[in-house]
């Protein structure tokens, strides 16, 4: 059986062929862990896990976080690799310089496009540029965002002054993703895509991503965004709840639901939703305003520093870890579990 593998392993003109057991796909994966522990977990099912090369979706109403998220990831992606430069199409231009010195992104190493019309032209400079790659370059693309992109014909429609609806957009969004899917994971660049969501008009709606079903089939994950308020004891409105709803994912169970807080004075609130798993599973108890780490009592209020000192009792109990995986984990088993 081996001599018959490795003959047609060598036999086919596609000379990657790879034993599975082998595979560094499945055995090396490349993972680029977020200071944000829930968002390692929304991505990977793990609180040291991270996001992996591919197509990620990030979609939403408007001020649901999407484009600070998707610098947060790009960020993550510099930190990892001194070598790697970030491509961005700010399609809706609303990336701001203020943006990324807020994620303390190093801006020499961005390079950043706005003059693109079309998904056709989208299409063409993303394929020349992803033909450049070479597997080992490092190199994060971002698109903001593929919801408020119009195709040729719409836009050759508008100056024939032709109010015929535009049937073309969504197939060119399809030949878009089919051509540019492959150069990502081929060569394991990563390439978060931003895009909007419309509810259905069933009894019970739901949000779906717009642009057509071609989206949800090529990405690695599609995370749709929504937000609720924060408010302190006066209520005040001090920040938003974000709560990443997974609609697909390769790594983690569908419709799993992750919430991190962005505060208006303080920014994104690293440890937040970690402190109700925890309560979740048994780790930490509550009573009243009054929580509890091994008979150690705390409020919640002091919970929100970073230098707190429940955090690093939890991120050390591997019991945490497991509990986390196999709770949000896709083939969690003996096999791949934290060891005990």
């Amino acid at each position: 059986m081996s001599t018959l593998l490795e003959r047609l392993q060598s036999a086919g003109s596609i000379k990657t062929a790879e034993i599975v057991s082998e595979s560094s796909y499945f055995n090396e994966r490349d993972v680029i862990p977020v200071s944000v522990p829930i968002i390692n977990v929304a991505f990977s099912g793990r609180l040291d896990g991270g996001f992996v090369p591919g197509l990620t979706v990030l979609a939403g109403d408007s001020k649901t976080f999407k484009t600070l998220l998707s610098l947060k990831l790009l960020k993550s992606y510099l930190d990892k690799y001194d070598d790697s430069i970030a491509v961005i199409y700010d399609i809706e231009k609303g990336i701001t310089l203020e943006n990324m010195k807020m994620h303390e992104i190093d801006t020499d190493r961005v390079l950043l496009i706005r003059d693109i019309e079309h998904v056709e032209q989208l299409k063409f400079d993303m394929h020349k540029r992803l033909t450049e790659c070479k597997k080992g370059d490092h190199v994060f693309f971002l698109i903001d965002s593929i919801g408020m992109i119009a195709s040729k014909k719409e836009i050759d429609d508008s100056i024939e002054e032709k109010s015929v609806a535009d049937m073309t957009r969504a197939k060119a969004i399809r030949s878009f993703l089919r051509i540019i899917t492959p150069h990502l994971t081929i060569k394991d660049l990563p390439c978060v895509m931003i895009a909007h969501t419309y509810n259905t008009m069933e009894l019970y709606a739901k949000a779906v991503v717009s642009g057509g079903t071609a989206i949800t089939y090529t990405a690695n994950q599609v995370f749709i965004i929504t937000r609720a308020q924060e408010k302190d004891s006066d209520k005040e409105l001090v920040g938003w709840n974000f709560t990443i709803h997974v609609d697909k994912s390769r790594f983690v169970k569908d419709k799993a639901k992750f919430t991190f807080t962005v505060l208006f004075d303080y920014g994104i609130e690293k440890n937040s939703g970690i402190l109700d798993l925890a309560v979740e599973g048994g780790f930490v108890t509550k009573s009243g305003a009054w929580y509890a780490y091994q008979e150690q009592k705390f409020q919640r209020k002091q919970s929100q520093a970073e230098d707190f000192w429940l955090w690093e009792k939890l991120y050390a109990d591997k019991g945490f870890h497991k509990f986390i995986e196999e709770k949000y984990r896709l083939g969690y088993g003996k096999d791949n579990s934290v060891e005990d």
